[in-house]
């Protein structure tokens, strides 16, 4: 136990009462761009690993979308995300976030992100699918998530207002007369509870629900967990959007082949050499839903695909593309001289906890930021490197809007009862790859519903990633339309109007009991 949680934590009671600080529960771009901009006002990090070892921004190949190049505005770049959003985004909170967009890459360049630059010093700009200007702000080339993680993560290890508990997994909520009290907590003992009246979630995605994904193993929502169980209203669960190009192969997560390349003049073709995507608008620089439906079908007739940058990029490959080249490499393909064999792999979540322009969920004092919230920036499908871009703005507006809050004396009781229960998506993966994944049907994901209620109820390890599941599958039964990375076979169409989609866990329950009897067996 670190001196800092000592300071805290009272053997007594197995208890922390840190009702003076924020709790953030999630330490990936999120979840330290809020402790770094709470600084110095007192905040307790948790992070279910080591920093940074369990964070899916460690992964971004991709960088920081910002309208910074001399040809670009914040209306070219708002322009690209309402078109890639498909009639869903939220255009007064996306007009808000990439505003701010050219500070946030001044203060991380400050914080000591390495950006990519040009021979003058210039910011070098690259170009990503749905992008109608190059504005995409790299660190390291094609590892942007690791080198500005690798800055942010020092930063906060040098900041004496955080208190850093690694190994360290949230639970529940603790939630009294309907506003939090206090978080649930399991390290390497018993379970403990730490006091708070302010707690903001920042636990990234649901990729770990599938079969094939590009987040963490661990990332099954557990965050949505968190605020779905303490009555936090959902919204967009429907839109999963899988990144139509990760290196197909066995492991898990699938490692990612950035957009980037196909910016860069890649193409895909198939096991013939077919150039499948030729002739489409926006060929592969299509928006991602797009490309991966078309990878999809093609694998689903029974034919393998590949990212050809060959004649593109060839021998520069290694040079412009280092890390990817490595993962290839290791894989046994050489990208400068043979196609790369891609598949589509559940990347990003558009959905999450419902949250307003300063974070703020249904939920007194519960915020939340980053992947795991719902700000209405992606609408539909989101638009290349708006993520990360959006985990540090909003880490930011969460930070202000926390500082404006006294804290509540805490009436939370900090008994902790319990033992230690691991958490397990694993008996997940199958129902949602099959029900829930690129394409969609009634028939599918009522089965899926049924199945995944049965799960929660009869699996205790597999209750929390059923849940979300539950949520996700409910939300797609519900939205009988195709838009966005949302579509149904039997709904190909649009609907006149667009709606934007909330619900609560409740809702998705009872919606999932009243299915046959068969399907909820």
């Amino acid at each position: 136990m670190s001196g800092e949680r000592a300071a805290f934590f009272s053997f007594r009671t197995n208890a922390m009462d840190a009702t003076g600080a924020c709790i953030i529960i999630g330490a990936g771009l999120a979840g330290l761009s809020t402790a770094l901009a709470l600084a110095p006002a007192p905040v307790v990090l948790l992070s279910k690993e080591a920093l940074g070892a369990q964070a899916s921004s460690v992964l971004a190949q991709g960088g920081v979308a910002a309208s910074v190049g001399p040809d670009d505005d914040v209306e070219l770049h708002l322009s690209d995300t309402l078109k890639a959003g498909d009639g869903l985004v939220d255009a007064e909170a996306a007009r808000k976030i990439l505003s701010a967009a050219p500070a946030a890459i001044e203060r991380l360049a400050r914080l000591g992100a390495p950006f990519d630059r040009d021979a003058a010093g210039r910011l070098a700009l690259g170009l990503e699918a749905a992008h109608s200007r190059r504005r995409i702000v790299h660190a390291g080339h094609d590892s942007s998530g690791r080198e500005i993680m690798r800055a942010l993560i020092a930063k906060a290890r040098a900041t004496p207002s955080i208190t850093l508990l690694e190994n360290v997994e949230a639970l529940r909520l603790i939630v009294e007369d309907g506003a939090v009290a206090g978080v649930l907590a399991q390290g390497e003992g018993a379970p403990f509870a730490i006091a708070s009246s302010r707690v903001v979630v920042a636990t990234g995605g649901v990729g770990g629900l599938y079969l094939h994904g590009t987040n963490p193993v661990g990332s099954f929502g557990q965050g949505l967990a968190l605020a779905a169980r303490a009555g936090a209203e959902m919204a967009d669960l429907e839109f999963v959007q899988f990144h139509p190009t990760a290196l197909d192969g066995p492991q898990f997560p699938l490692k990612l082949v950035s957009e980037t390349v196909r910016g860069e003049g890649a193409i895909l073709i198939d096991d013939r050499g077919r150039r499948f995507m030729e002739g489409a608008p926006g060929a592969e620089l299509a928006p991602r839903d797009v490309v991966a439906r078309a990878v999809f079908r093609e694998l689903s007739a029974g034919r393998k695909v590949f990212l050809d940058a060959r004649a593109s990029v060839g021998t520069a490959f290694a040079e412009k593309f280092p890390a990817i080249a490595g993962f290839c490499l290791a894989n046994g393909v050489d990208p400068a001289t043979q196609p790369i064999p891609i598949r589509p792999a559940a990347h990003y979540h558009m959905g999450g906890i419902k949250v307003d322009l300063d974070g703020r969920s249904s939920v007194e004092g519960l915020w939340a930021c980053g992947e795991a919230a719902c700000t209405g920036l992606h609408g539909a499908n989101r638009l290349a490197s708006n993520s990360l871009l959006e985990a540090v703005v909003c880490g930011e507006f969460v930070a202000r809007s926390v500082a404006g809050t006294p804290a509540r004396p805490s009436r939370a009781s900090l008994a902790a009862p319990g033992r230690p229960l691991a958490r397990d998506a694993a008996p997940v993966r199958e129902i949602m790859s099959r029900h829930v994944g690129v394409l969609r049907d009634g028939a599918g994901l009522r089965e899926a519903a049924g199945a995944l209620l049965a799960l929660s109820r009869a699996n205790e390890r597999a209750s929390d990633p059923a849940l979300v599941a539950l949520m996700i599958a409910v939300a797609a039964l519900r939205r009988e339309e195709s838009r966005g990375a949302h579509a149904r076979l039997d709904y190909p169409g649009q609907a006149a109007v667009a709606r934007r989609g909330a619900l609560r866990l409740d809702e998705a329950i009872e919606e999932a009991e009243r299915l046959p009897a068969r399907l909820v067996a």
